[in-house]
């Protein structure tokens, strides 16, 4: 770990505050993804990587709740030039945190990341085309960097607080209430009844994986959610890794994940009641008990309308068969002293109770970022290539595919963001902003998708357009067109020398959208 005492304890002064090129935010996934790029193809700028918490993994450092694991497989979650070189293709928590680590150390990133460092606010000057950041030091002290450039790794997620609805009598249950975003260390279950409120990705890991000592296991959902079957070993994967190279193995299997996932979310996206049928037609080859499939497990919206729950190996359905699993599709009337009351009059009774109602997705403005003394309001700002905000000048902001995985859109974010810092130095040009001088765009929904976690944000979160390149895809081979491939200059980068203002996107209007909660 880097001292803290390098930075600067000298505020009013600003030439004493540590001077770096790249600053990079969060040392999860993307941050050692964006610090592999910048050694790579930036070899000679300086930067560190600030991580808010004392270990580095992000998201799998932070979640610790039973048989937490990757809902996509590790040869797109992993990093395109770091093999995933073990058999299990759906991970571990404790195994992409290792893989996370492993990275880090062998590409020397591990002595940059600078822990228990939280970026607090970031301030633009064009004058000096650099970014001053607050830094809240493990003493609550906050000390400033001046870098030219930052690159924010933070995920979407709200590490401090997690989406928890007010249930009716919550105070009057005596047994442990438990969200999987802060699990008890230790939490011994055994023998206990336990119910898991929520039918997502989280609950359908949580659910078998409790089986193992818990004396039964119920998950109550309101509404059903998509289920796909998979396995946690790909065969071909396995096979390819003993007779090829590990490197060739591992871009042959990603290559073919990769042509799969887009072929089949653009198959359900334009034959959805085909893809909903062969769905339902795996779940019902897995559970003895055909009368549940309509009740419990088919739901009312298309598939990848909201995202598709991976179910290992058909855990769930075998909890569900050897009677350790029970689903219940109702609405909580009230908590209670031994457990829940349901609208239909049903009580379930409960030792435990988890609240896996859904994650709470960070308000970007929370960053506290201003340019040239202006706050920017992230709820009105439009979303470049899926990387930047308009009229925010060198600081990306990596946020993954909905429909894939995550790091396949982080690794092509920071090859193009090293790309433009690139084209500056080869220019005599300082930095670069993406402007908006179209007065017929539309803004839309910044995420397209209908999960309550995304609903819920859609107030705060910045919006797309209705045209490229405000327009996102969601598509990777799209993006790996645009952003490895065709050239950067397009009507809305704009590349300036310091001391030039920053140029001001054109006003649009709102596109109405459907379907935006309200709490």
């Amino acid at each position: 770990m880097n001292p803290s005492s390098s930075v600067s304890t000298d505020n009013s002064n600003p030439d004493s505050f540590e001077k770096l090129d790249v600053l990079i935010v969060g040392a999860g996934l993307s941050g050692i993804s964006a610090a592999y790029y910048v050694q790579k193809h930036c070899p000679d700028k300086t930067f560190a990587v600030l991580e808010g918490r004392e270990n580095l993994g992000g998201t799998w450092d932070l979640f610790r709740y039973p048989g937490i694991r990757s809902d996509s497989d590790m040869y797109t979650l992993g990093y395109e030039f770091k093999p995933w070189a073990t058999e299990q293709s759906i991970a571990s928590g404790p195994s992409i945190r290792e893989y996370i680590r492993e990275t880090a150390q062998e590409y020397n990133i591990t002595g940059k990341i600078r822990y228990q460092q939280k970026a607090t606010a970031f301030n633009w000057s064009s004058e000096n085309a650099e970014w001053t950041v607050d830094v809240e030091q493990a003493d609550g002290s906050v000390k400033k960097i001046r870098s030219n450039f930052v690159m924010m790794c933070v995920g979407y997620y709200n590490y401090e607080t997690a989406h928890a609805p007010d249930f009716k009598g919550e105070d009057d249950f005596e047994g442990k209430l438990i969200h999987p975003q802060f699990w008890p260390k230790d939490f011994d279950y055994s023998n206990k009844k336990v119910v898991v409120i929520g039918s997502g990705a989280t609950a359908v890991t949580l659910v078998p994986a409790m089986t193992d000592k818990a004396e039964h296991v119920t998950m109550l959902q309101r509404t059903p959610t998509f289920m796909g079957v998979i396995p946690t070993k790909d065969r071909l994967a396995n096979a390819l890794r003993k007779w090829l190279p590990e490197k060739l193995a591992y871009r042959i299997t990603r290559t073919r994940k990769i042509i799969f996932f887009i072929l089949m979310y653009s198959f359900s996206k334009r034959f959805p009641k085909i893809i909903k049928g062969l769905m339902l037609k795996l779940v019902s080859v897995k559970l003895k008990d055909k009368s549940l499939i309509r009740k419990h497990f088919t739901p009312k919206y298309n598939p990848w309308d909201q995202r598709v729950c991976a179910v290992t190996d058909g855990d769930l359905f075998d909890g569900i068969n050897k009677g350790k699993i029970s689903v219940e599709t109702d609405h909580i009337d009230r908590f209670t002293k031994s457990g829940i009351l349901l609208r239909s009059g049903k009580e379930l009774e409960a030792d435990v109770i988890v609240t896996a109602t859904g994650l709470k997705l960070s308000d970007p403005s929370s960053y506290n970022v201003s340019v040239d003394g202006k706050m920017s309001d992230f709820s009105q700002r439009l979303v470049y290539k899926g990387m930047m905000c308009n009229d925010i000048p060198n600081l990306s902001v990596t946020m993954g595919y909905t429909n894939a995985s995550w790091t396949l859109k982080a690794d092509l974010i920071h090859a193009y963001f090293c790309r433009l810092i690139n084209h500056l130095d080869n220019n005599g040009l300082d930095y670069f902003v993406p402007v908006n001088k179209n007065p017929q765009l539309k803004k839309e929904a910044g995420i397209d998708f209908q999960s309550g976690y995304v609903l819920r944000a859609s107030s705060y979160l910045p919006k797309q357009g209705d045209q490229k390149p405000w327009k996102l895809d969601q598509n990777y081979v799209m993006d790996l067109m645009s952003l490895r491939f065709r050239d950067i200059h397009d009507d809305a980068m704009q590349f300036m020398k310091a001391g030039q203002s920053v140029p001001t996107s054109v006003e649009v209007d709102d596109m109405p959208v459907d379907g935006v909660a309200n709490n």
